[in-house]
């Protein structure tokens, strides 16, 4: 290289001396960019093909719930998972999550508060508490193999085809807790078509997005205060309804997205809309922790975890299977648990004192109350007013219209109603009153049409038939 150069510069061709060095870094910078990509494809192909088999091998004997706590501690080492169970003084916001997973009809919830008090970390610490599922393996919507409501199209077709028969390959996998991106777009969220390639070959060519894979699962978004309406009109149309469907150019595709909806944000950022803050089932508003010892709890928690992951999640591992295992139990005992009437009656007028719009509330409180019960009192089949009142805050103070000159929380609102119907008989004997001055009213409305077919009618107007 030496002389080739003293010669070019001997020669006076200095140009062409920069030219090939420049050719020789470039094909350099190409080479190892090459290698680069085939090296992380490798890596990347390597892992689906280990994922593969691990899901197939249904055949391997059981590995010891031992070596299996070692394994998840490992592979929760890598992503850094602080463990719900530690979670320390956000006690309504685990309340909120945990009967969410009771009972996943409950609508979701929002958890709105101060920054850095732990509302993602709770969030992202259920990844351990998530039940395992049966899904039809490498299909893109979480399809369950037996239930065809919970079936993607490609799924659906082949449980058709299939005689109405659970479909063979089936493998089990851990509950898909999905994030969506503050950034993403409604294609990202939805999916897309490939009209060229469905114009061209006459088929669906249909990528799916997040929403397919949250179906069974939950979908966690950070920040929704800051989303454009656009998408959150999008999430929560899916979260409600159950199902997605992308329209694009006349072609249509839909699939079903049935999930648990889980959002958190600063309301200093931003507010929300009333009309979408309606259709979260539960909302926990989170405030910094002001108690000395919790807060000192909390710091010991936190070390103890950042220096030794691993040892720090084997240790709560009892804690946490005695939870999931709560969980589960809850939800078979969640179809024995009922409201009175009596009770049901009291929420109807709770919502209605509280100038609550539409019955989403009533609906709630009434779910939110079962699965309250199914989980903290395994021993009871029957709702009663204290298992109301430890969950109906959560419930209605997001759906109460806000007056901006008004100093009142609407958590105490709620507090303050509730006592006025649950624990006074002057309430019932209020109402009884009114029904039987509607009746008495009633009564002698249709005594007067009767003795006067014209009574209340104004001047020419028709009276009906003689």
């Amino acid at each position: 290289m030496s002389s080739s150069t003293s010669k070019s510069l001997s020669a006076g061709s200095s140009r062409s001396s920069r030219s090939s060095l420049r050719s020789s870094s470039r094909s350099g910078l190409r080479s190892s960019s090459r290698s680069l990509r085939s090296s992380s494809r490798a890596g990347v192909f390597g892992a689906r093909q280990a994922g593969h088999v691990r899901a197939t091998a249904t055949d391997a004997p059981r590995i010891e719930k031992t070596e299996n706590a070692k394994q998840d501690a490992m592979t929760r080492t890598q992503r850094a998972v602080f463990p719900f169970v530690r979670v320390v003084g956000q006690d309504q916001v685990k309340t909120a999550l945990i009967l969410n997973m009771v009972d996943p009809k409950i609508g979701g919830v929002l958890i709105m508060g101060d920054r850095g008090t732990g509302k993602s970390t709770a969030v992202r610490g259920l990844m351990t508490l998530l039940p395992e599922i049966d899904v039809v393996e490498g299909d893109a919507y979480n399809s369950s193999p037996s239930d065809p409501e919970l079936m993607g199209p490609d799924c659906i077709d082949a449980f058709r085809e299939n005689g109405g028969e659970p479909l063979p390959n089936a493998t089990t996998v851990s509950t898909p807790l999905v994030e969506l991106p503050l950034g993403a777009t409604e294609d990202r969220i939805c999916g897309t078509i490939d009209i060229e390639k469905a114009l061209a070959q006459g088929i669906k060519a249909f990528e799916p997005g997040l929403l397919a894979k949250a179906h069974r699962g939950i979908l966690y978004v950070d920040e929704v205060n800051l989303l454009d309406d656009n998408i959150v009109d999008v999430v929560l149309d899916s979260a409600a309804g159950g199902w997605n469907t992308v329209e694009r150019e006349g072609i249509s595709v839909s699939h079903p997205s049935q999930y648990i909806l889980v959002g958190s944000g600063n309301p200093d950022e931003g507010e929300m809309r009333p009309q979408l803050l309606d259709r979260f089932g539960m909302s926990v508003e989170v405030t910094t922790i002001m108690n000395s010892e919790e807060r000192v709890q909390l710091v010991k928690e936190r070390r103890a975890f950042d220096n030794d992951p691993e040892s720090y999640l084997e240790a709560v591992m009892p804690e946490e299977e005695d939870l999931r295992k709560r969980i589960a139990e809850a939800r078979l005992r969640l179809n024995n648990v009922v409201v009175p009437r009596p009770l049901k009656v009291k929420i109807a007028g709770l919502c209605a004192e509280l100038g609550v719009d539409g019955l989403r509330g009533d609906l709630v409180v009434n779910r939110v109350a079962r699965a309250y019960v199914a989980f903290s009192q395994p021993e009871k089949t029957e709702v009663e007013a204290d298992d109301v009142a430890a969950i109906v805050s959560i419930c209605l103070n997001h759906r109460m219209r806000k007056d901006p000159l008004d100093p009142i929380d609407g958590g105490y609102k709620v507090a303050m109603m509730f006592r006025k119907i649950f624990n006074s008989d002057d309430w019932e004997a209020e109402q009884a009153a009114k029904k039987k001055a509607e009746e008495e009213a009633a009564a002698k409305a249709a005594a007067e049409l009767k003795e006067n077919p014209r009574s209340g009618k104004k001047a020419g107007a028709w009276g009906g038939l003689p």
